[in-house]
């Protein structure tokens, strides 16, 4: 993929949007590295590739479309029912609050890089706290990884006052930093850079 002057819409299905935890504590290897995607989200990107400066991302994520892809590690196997009972738990009101607090956002502060290579500085909004976060990201436009929008993220979950998962009286725990990704394939700009401003 070769980013061009223009605006982007992000979401499902050309793009994924996923978080990956690890384990940590004394009884980590009982549970599981869960791979968890956003299926309902939206955003838009607006790229100027020879003024990175005026580029902006704003994202929307529902909270309440997480859903458990896998889980690797652990003593057993990852059930449907386990899934479940994740997905409950990231719902309630000690991690996501998701009654409360519908939406994840992220909004761009300044973009600096090139098209190959970048960084997106930006507030993300989670359970109604604004903390900065530094999103990195790579775009290629040739080669195997063809057509390939990669961004991630380290996001640590105690900066938005959520406590990372226990169990096991402690001794089984969520590490405290996760992993976002963001992969899209094959994004085509949808107006250009003067229309997305307003200027045309």
């Amino acid at each position: 993929m070769t980013l061009i002057d223009g605006t982007y819409r992000l979401g499902p299905p050309a793009g994924r949007l996923l978080i990956r935890t690890g384990r940590a504590g004394l009884g980590r290897r009982a549970g599981h590295d869960l791979t968890i995607e956003a299926t309902r989200w939206s955003g838009e990107a607006v790229v100027a590739v020879g003024e990175p400066d005026r580029s902006s991302v704003n994202v929307t994520v529902e909270t309440g479309s997480l859903e458990i892809l896998e889980g690797t590690g652990g003593l057993k196997a990852l059930t449907d029912a386990d899934r479940a009972e994740i997905k409950r738990t990231l719902a309630g009101a000690a991690l996501l609050h998701t009654a409360g607090h519908p939406t994840i956002t992220f909004r761009s502060t300044r973009v600096t890089g090139t098209p190959q290579s970048f960084e997106i500085t930006g507030d993300l909004t989670v359970k109604g706290r604004t903390r900065p976060v530094t999103v990195h990201g790579t775009a290629h436009g040739n080669g195997s990884d063809d057509g390939l929008l990669r961004c991630w993220a380290t996001v640590t979950q105690s900066t938005w006052g959520i406590k990372p998962y226990t169990a096991f009286l402690g001794a089984l725990r969520l590490a405290d930093d996760v992993r976002m990704e963001f992969e899209a394939v094959g994004l085509e700009p949808a107006g250009g850079l003067e229309a997305a401003e307003g200027l045309g």
